[in-house]
């Protein structure tokens, strides 16, 4: 027994060996890094996985009229990592492979039928995998487990019987232990892959993050020449990229390393993937010079990413990246570029409405300001920084909230939206808040209204905004928010209520009266704007207990919604 555990070492190291080298390849990594594989990704894994155990037949052992070997290590891996199709599929190729091909030995029709099962086993077994704390330790159970299905089917198959019982008592325990060594090793060659590859997009997105923040205070200023100058210097300091260029719709307006000796500002376009982007208004990647197909012959640029740059479903222009080199573009470059591009996109349409806030009244204007708060804005990028460290998925997550919101409040020219569309604005600012404050802040909503009523933008999240910086903020406890959205007959009810500090009555008329404070801008705002279109019947109510919390109520009749 310890020749042939022996020997099985020696041949499973074999199969780590050539499943760590083709892990490895551009074609592995980026189907083992997807998160949901579609059908040629299966096929794909399948046929990996299957030509894993077909590798692990051929490198078997002969022993007593039948073949020691490492073919379970594939099957089972790609019934993990692909699920039960894949591990059907897997041990279908390997099985089948067994089973047809005359190299001998009695048990090709019991190996064939286990190897399927053991694919099948591996693929049920998927779904609590991937929710594992330790998936290694997973994957050693798991192989152990179909491992011992196969010497079982090996006994109710193969005969004769004796002859079967006999083999099994001998190959049982090196096979059933080293595949298991084997198969967990491979788990943490491509958990190790995978680590590696979040790292790398935490990485980037923390990139994207220092980078909108460097852009901000000229992008905010709109798609001009200097903006766009001033933008790619940023990117290309930043970024580990070889060339960086922002066009409008007619012409480059900055280009920043290899070839800025043609591709000028205030050029027109040399490339003509450019100009689909801008007429179709999706991305495209280039993947090499003729792709790119740039009129000029002596371009150095070999791949790229051109991403459109889009305001009220209008492509204005574009964001660019190039490399230098064929093949050069990664998945982490493609989230980087779009990450950037949207982020771009929505500081462009911050500075459109700035430009047109003298078309505003005075009122709406500082709503404006005080809503699309730099402060805030910073803060965000803040937590989203310290969360790409510790949560990248959240940190994903919040970005888009972060997104959501700014949009939102680009409508503010609007006289109403949809109170669906302000609902998902008030969710957008408090999943940020949340990840900000994290246990410290708990929130209910109460909805049991018509989510079609329209409504004037941005008059809830300003409420909550102050009750989380002056009623919560203070406080030592846990801070929760109540926001209800109610009818009767009459009226639609919208109401914020917290458990904070509380107001004191003189502060409550200051507010109603407008005299308060600066920095209640945005709730004095919303009660003139209420009592503008509604009446002075229908401005706020403010009602409060010292330490106990605030309620405001805003009551608008059911005949203007």
């Amino acid at each position: 027994m310890a020749d042939l555990l022996w020997g099985l070492l020696t041949k499973v190291s074999i199969i780590i060996v050539i499943a760590y080298l083709f892990s490895n390849t551009k074609t592995f990594n980026k189907t083992i890094n997807n998160e949901h594989y579609l059908i040629k990704d299966k096929i794909l894994l399948s046929i990996f996985f299957g030509g894993i155990g077909i590798i692990g037949t051929y490198s078997g052992i002969p022993y007593m009229g039948a073949i020691v070997n490492n073919r379970v290590i594939g099957v089972v891996i790609g019934g993990l990592i692909g699920g039960p199709l894949v591990g059907f599929m897997s041990g279908l190729i390997a099985g089948g492979h067994r089973f047809l091909i005359d190299i001998g030995g009695f048990t090709a029709l019991s190996c064939g039928i286990s190897t399927i099962l053991e694919g099948l086993i591996a693929g049920y077994f998927s779904s609590y995998y991937y929710n594992a704390d330790n998936k290694v330790s997973f994957a050693f159970l798991t192989g152990l487990i179909a491992e011992s299905v196969q010497m079982l089917v090996i006994i109710l198959v193969a005969r004769p019987l004796e002859d079967a019982i006999v083999l099994v008592e001998k190959i049982a325990i090196p096979m059933i232990l080293v595949n298991s060594i084997g198969i967990s090793i491979i788990v943490a060659i491509i958990q190790n892959i995978r680590r590696q590859n979040d790292a790398q997009a935490a990485f980037r997105a923390q990139m994207a993050l220092k980078i909108a923040n460097k852009t901000l205070p000229y992008l905010s200023k709109g798609l001009t020449i200097e903006a766009a100058s001033e933008t790619v210097q940023i990117i290309y300091d930043i970024a580990s990229i070889d060339a960086v260029s922002i066009t409008d719709n007619e012409k480059i307006l900055a280009h920043i390393g290899d070839g800025s000796d043609h591709h000028l500002s205030g050029d027109l376009f040399h490339t003509q993937i450019t100009k689909e982007v801008l007429a179709t208004g999706e991305y495209k990647i280039a993947y090499s010079k003729e792709t790119i197909s740039c009129d000029n012959p002596k371009c150095n640029l070999k791949s790229a990413i051109i991403a459109p740059l889009i305001i009220e479903n209008q492509t204005i222009g574009s964001l660019k990246l190039y490399n230098s080199k064929n093949y050069e573009i990664k998945k982490v470059d493609l989230e980087l570029v779009l990450g950037l591009a949207s982020l771009f996109s929505t500081q462009i349409e911050l500075s459109k409405i700035e430009n047109q806030s003298k078309l505003l009244a005075k009122a709406e204007l500082r709503a404006l300001q005080a809503q699309i708060n730099p402060h805030f804005l910073f803060n965000a990028l803040n937590t989203i920084n310290s969360l790409i460290r510790i949560d990248p998925d959240d940190a994903r997550k919040q970005l888009v909230n972060l997104a959501e919101y700014f949009r939102h409040n680009l409508n503010l020219i609007e006289d109403k939206v949809p109170l669906e569309k302000e609902l998902n604005q008030i969710k957008s600012y408090l999943e940020i808040e949340k990840a900000r404050y994290r246990d410290n802040l708990e929130i209910e909503y109460e909805i049991d209204a018509d989510l079609s009523y329209e409504v004037p933008p941005i008059i809830v999240q300003p409420i909550i905004e102050n009750s989380i910086k002056h009623g919560i903020f203070e406080m030592k406890d846990k801070g929760k928010i109540k926001i209800s959205f109610k009818e009767d007959d009459h009226y639609l009810h919208i109401e914020v209520h917290d458990n904070g500090i509380g107001i004191k009555d003189e502060t409550i008329e200051k507010i109603i009266s407008g005299t308060y404070c600066s920095d209640s801008i945005g709730i004095i705002n919303i009660h003139k704007r209420l009592i503008n279109m509604y009446g002075e019947e229908n401005g706020l109510e403010i009602f409060s207990i010292p330490s106990e919390g605030t309620t405001v109520r805003i009551s608008i009749p059911i005949e203007e919604v």
